[in-house]
């Protein structure tokens, strides 16, 4: 490659990629533009004490890329309330400049780098799998042993349920260009969001909501309602779980494990929520339905 001796401009990844795609629809055939959900790693590194280390590759959506470190790491167990430093991009001279922002530094309030080699599972992930490696309930019983407990007053109309799916809809811009991502939601008990995120994969969608939420000092989130697109799958939950969200909805099914651990933590879990109609999998009593149940 020829070098100039200018700087190059620095590609900075965003949430769409734009392409060119044929379209045939019948017998018609035409070549236009099309919108891609951008999906990139996202390499995620620790510094404490002098030292620094990689704990994460995540495949993701940039955008709120601070949000998604912290709520990954919080998450997992990694850091707690207050542990954070700072966030930013990485600036080492042996990055390309096009890597850098694939590439964030979280710094702690820490004398020494965190023992991730005691956590259960191994930090690589994927957009579509979520953490890889199979995560134990009992790990999660070890870092939340008590079941989340309703806050005083704190129950939900079906009607207000039956909102949600819209008004998250209506806060993908992602989605309505790409149909490629997936969201998650806060909302407060009447209805009103809290916050949206958007991402390839749902569980990215949820630590950068939860990022936001440690970052800005508002945890836990036991006054609020987690609806998800899509299914609710173990990592939902877990991360549902040390949130201290109590109420997580979701627009497909649920799986077994996702309704074990909102059965044994005390969560509300509701799916296939959509078209003024929802299952109840756990916590029934936060539901308002009328009829005593």
């Amino acid at each position: 490659m020829h070098d100039d001796g200018r700087e190059r401009p620095v590609h900075r990844p965003g949430p769409v990629t734009r392409t060119r795609v044929r379209q045939v629809s019948g017998s018609a055939v035409r070549d236009r533009r099309d919108d891609l959900a951008t999906e990139e790693p996202l390499e995620i590194r620790l510094l404490a004490g002098g030292e620094s280390r990689t704990v994460a590759i995540t495949m993701r959506t940039p955008g709120a890329d601070f949000e998604l470190a912290a709520g990954f790491l919080y998450g997992e167990g990694v850091i707690g309330p207050g542990d954070i430093a700072a966030i930013g991009y990485c600036t080492d001279e042996d990055l390309e400049p096009e890597e850098r922002y694939n590439t964030v530094t979280v710094r702690l309030n820490l004398p020494t780098l965190p023992d991730i080699a005691t956590l259960e599972r191994h930090f690589l992930t994927s957009s579509a799998c979520g953490v890889c490696g199979t995560a134990t309930l009992k790990a999660l019983r070890d870092r939340c042993p008590t079941p989340a407990s309703s806050a005083p007053g704190f129950a939900v109309a079906p009607q207000v349920l039956y909102g949600l799916p819209h008004l998250l809809r209506k806060a993908q811009s992602g989605f309505g260009r790409t149909g490629g991502l997936h969201a998650a939601g806060l909302f407060t008990p009447d209805g009103s969001p809290a916050g949206v995120r958007e991402d390839v994969g749902r569980h990215n969608a949820v630590d950068k909501l939860v990022g936001a939420a440690l970052l800005g000092g508002r945890l836990p989130l036991d006054r609020h309602v987690l609806l998800v697109s899509g299914r609710a799958s173990y990592e939902i939950m877990q991360k549902a779980v040390t949130a201290g969200v109590q109420i997580v909805c979701a627009v497909s099914a649920p799986s077994s494990l996702a309704v074990d651990v909102a059965r044994e933590f005390g969560v509300t879990l509701v799916g296939f929520l959509r078209e003024e109609r929802f299952n109840v999998y756990s916590g029934a009593e936060r539901i308002t339905t009328g009829d005593g149940a």
